[in-house]
């Protein structure tokens, strides 16, 4: 959501102040944002989906290595699972009933590898789609924020509110993922509006300079 959204806010905003400097007029700046809207939108799902499935690929490739060295070196892999437990506080027989029990199955001990040893979790094809869609609604919602003043404003007054609507949304989704991730809330929504404003000023210097 918050990679979706940002994207579809700062990109749009660049592209409504670079058309509005460029050309003032109100029906060619909403044409041209919600073009870039959907074609950003549908562009965004695309990367999700692909970038999940090369993980996706990526785990299964490491499936099939961890599955060839537990067949090929059996003792070696079967004392990474015990060094594991060791240092989770495990000892003694209670040790030695966890090594036995996970390595008594081949499955068991490749998905005790992948998440312990290798940190990696599958991904599900309803991974991919669910990733691909909360991307793409994401990016049409964030980018349709900065064209809304343009439907009833004059363009003079719909430029500054688009900026002021763009920008307190950026920073509200900073804000928002300081909170769910780490890091400081107000810094972290700076850093999102800085983004946006400097693309908003390049955009329009732009599309000022081409009109001069």
């Amino acid at each position: 959501m918050i990679l979706g959204g940002q994207d579809g806010i700062v990109n749009v905003l660049g592209a409504v102040l670079g058309v509005a400097a460029a050309s003032g007029n109100t029906r060619i700046i909403i044409v041209a944002a919600l073009a870039t809207s959907f074609a950003e939108s549908l562009s965004m799902a695309a990367v999700a989906y692909t970038s999940s499935l090369a993980r996706r690929d990526f785990y299964q490739g490491q499936v099939e290595r961890e599955k060839d060295h537990i067949r090929r070196f059996s003792a070696i892999e079967r004392e990474e699972i015990r060094q594991i437990y060791l240092a989770k506080g495990f000892t003694g027989k209670q040790l030695d009933e966890i090594v036995d029990t996970i390595t008594s199955d081949e499955q068991r001990w490749v998905d005790v590898m992948m998440a312990e040893e290798l940190k990696i979790s599958p991904v599900t094809r309803g991974g991919l789609l669910k990733a691909a869609l909360i991307v793409g609604f994401a990016a049409i919602a964030g980018s349709l924020i900065p064209v809304i003043p343009f439907f009833g404003l004059p363009i003079s007054w719909a430029v500054w509110s688009s900026i002021t609507l763009a920008g307190g949304t950026l920073f509200a989704v900073g804000a928002y993922k300081a909170s769910v991730t780490v890091g400081v809330w107000w810094k972290s929504g700076l850093q999102l509006l800085a983004i946006g404003l400097v693309t908003a000023l390049v955009s329009y210097v732009i599309g000022k300079t081409i009109m001069a």
